[in-house]
Order: structure tokens, then C-alpha cells, then sequence
């Protein structure tokens, strides 16, 4: 019998694949998850988070104490807005590495995202008692302040980050909102200046400065300064808002309608935009609709701004 003749390129193809299982058996442990590391890392440099955290998995089934891991897929989760996942993962990597400032400052702001304000206060002190010295730590000790309502105490964590990184322009805006709650607008007017001369394209000093525009009754000086933000980040419900309501100010009605509409579609928990609309319904002598969005708003936010005062005008209608 004649013996069959071996095809030659399915033994290449053979030998190849052998090989190739050969060194991956000679990789280290250390050298295979640090390889899913990095394609996780490419992943999300491609902007393609669902992918790297499978990456980032890959990694972690190979070593559950790697503290890179849990902390780039904290990074991937919460660009998909996975705000209790990425908490689990910063969890994870602070059990692995205790003293890591970075894993409890984006904590302590994704439980503030999250709504869970003390526990961001939490991760703010930790903050404080790591390093004293970054202007970080007084960041978040004043967004949770905020947050709070203890405008004294955030003020002075804002000034304090401000003192860390004088040259810091998200900073000083937010110094300046803190002095607009606490009702010092020029102050706040002169702290927006000094942002603006660091970094004149951040949105949020020329929204803030529009809105101390519109307490001052100056309705055009508001609207075009929210114009200036929105032209800068056209992605934020509340500038549209603002710009909706400076509009019907101008007696510029169905216009200021329709984007106080748009801010709605874009954030519907904007009790703001309500409050908005039911001003909008008092100046159109709509009594009804008015009173359906002021009383409500009077009963859950009785602290803001205009809802009283056009709810009385509601009711007198």
C-alpha cells in the first residue's frame, strides 16, 4: 500500500500555529495582561469604551489585584455613563492601591454626579489628608460644599484651590458662582474678568456673567453673552435655557418658547425650564398652564428664584 503523501503546506501551517502557542506559553503573566492593558488603552483612544473594558477584563481575569485595570475600566465606564459601575471599579482599585489620590478625587466625583453627596464629602477629606497641597482636593471639597448649600464653606475651598493654581480658569469660575449665590455680582463680575483673561473660551464665565446681566435687568447684555457660550459649547441644556428666557424678557416670546423647549429635550430634569415656561404662560395670560408648572415648582423648590412672584401673578390672573 502506498503511503499518502503528507500536503507540505498544511505541515507549515501547523508548524506556525504551534509556534505561535509555544511563545504565547513562554509570556509571563505580567506580560499578557499588560498587553490587554494596552489594547484597552488603544481602545479607548479610538473612543471605543465598550471594547477596551472587555480589554481591561481580560487583564483583570488574569490578575484581580491590577490596580491599572480597575481604574482604566472606571475611566471606560464612565464615558458610557455607568455611574455605579465605575464606582465598583474605583472601589476595586483603591482595595489594591489605598493611598491613590487620582482613584479617590474621580470617586468622589462620580458619587457627586451620582447624587451622593456625603460620600463624595467623604472622599474629599481623604483628599485633604493625602495632599494638601493640590488644588484638586479643595475643588471637591467646594463642589460638594455646593452642592450642600454651604456657600461660606465652598467659597473658601474655591478660594483656597484658586491660591494652589492661581492660573486655573475653572476655578475661578467657580468662585465666581459662589460669590453670585452669596449676592456679591460685581465681585463675581471681577473674578469672571480675571478668568477670561486666562481662557477666554470657557463657556461657563460667559453663561454665569449673562445671568448677573439678567438680574441686573440688563436683558440684551445677558443674551449676548449666552451667545457667546452657546457658540462655544452648543451641547448644554441650560445655556439654551437661560438664552429662552432672556428672549421673553425682550418680548421675543415664541422664540424663547422653542429653546426653552430645546433644553427640555435635552435635559427633561431641568426644573429651571419649567419655572421658564411658566412664565411664559403668565406673560400670555394663560392662567390654567401657568398655574399647572408654578405651583408644583412653588411646593418642591420654593427657594428660587421668580417662581413666587409669578405665581402670584398666576393667581392673579
Amino acid at each position: 500500500m502506498k503511503k499518502k503523501k503528507k500536503n507540505p503546506l498544511k505541515a507549515v501551517k501547523f508548524l506556525t500555529i504551534s509556534l505561535a502557542a509555544l511563545l504565547l506559553s513562554c509570556d509571563s503573566t505580567e506580560d499578557r495582561k499588560g498587553r490587554f492593558l494596552l489594547k484597552g488603552n488603544e481602545k479607548m483612544e479610538e473612543n471605543d469604551p465598550k471594547s477596551a473594558i472587555g480589554f481591561y477584563e481580560e487583564a483583570l481575569d488574569l490578575d484581580s489585584a491590577y490596580f491599572d485595570a480597575h481604574y482604566n475600566k472606571a475611566m471606560a465606564q464612565l464615558k458610557l455613563n455607568q455611574l455605579d459601575e465605575a464606582i465598583h471599579s474605583l472601589e476595586d482599585a483603591i482595595k489594591n492601591k489605598p493611598e491613590d489620590f487620582e482613584s479617590y478625587f474621580q470617586r468622589g466625583l462620580i458619587y457627586l454626579d451620582n447624587g451622593e453627596f456625603y460620600k463624595s464629602r467623604e472622599d474629599a477629606e481623604k483628599l485633604i489628608s493625602l495632599d494638601d497641597q493640590s488644588w484638586k482636593s479643595y475643588f471637591l471639597k467646594g463642589l460638594v460644599e455646593e452642592k450642600l448649600k454651604n456657600y461660606s464653606v465652598a467659597l473658601d475651598s474655591f478660594e483656597k484651590a484658586v491660591s494652589l493654581d492661581p492660573t486655573n480658569s475653572d476655578l475661578l469660575v467657580n468662585k465666581a458662582t459662589l460669590l453670585y449665590y452669596e449676592k456679591k455680582p460685581e465681585l463675581a463680575l471681577d473674578v469672571l474678568e480675571e478668568a477670561e483673561t486666562i481662557n477666554p473660551s470657557e463657556p461657563n464665565l460667559h453663561n454665569l456673567r449673562s445671568m448677573i446681566f439678567f438680574d441686573a435687568g440688563n436683558y440684551s447684555d445677558a443674551l449676548e453673552s449666552v451667545n457667546k457660550a452657546i457658540a462655544i459649547d452648543k451641547g448644554q441644556a441650560y445655556y439654551y435655557n437661560n438664552k429662552g428666557l432672556y428672549l421673553i424678557y425682550l418680548d421675543q416670546m415664541e422664540e424663547g418658547l422653542d429653546l426653552i423647549n430645546q433644553s427640555l429635550k435635552m435635559d427633561p430634569n431641568n426644573p429651571f425650564a419649567l419655572r421658564n415656561k411658566g412664565i411664559y404662560y403668565v406673560l400670555k395670560g394663560d392662567k390654567v398652564t401657568a398655574l399647572q408648572f408654578l405651583t408644583e415648582l412653588n411646593q418642591n423648590y420654593p427657594e428660587m428664584d421668580l417662581v413666587k412672584e409669578y405665581l402670584e401673578k398666576a393667581q392673579a390672573l
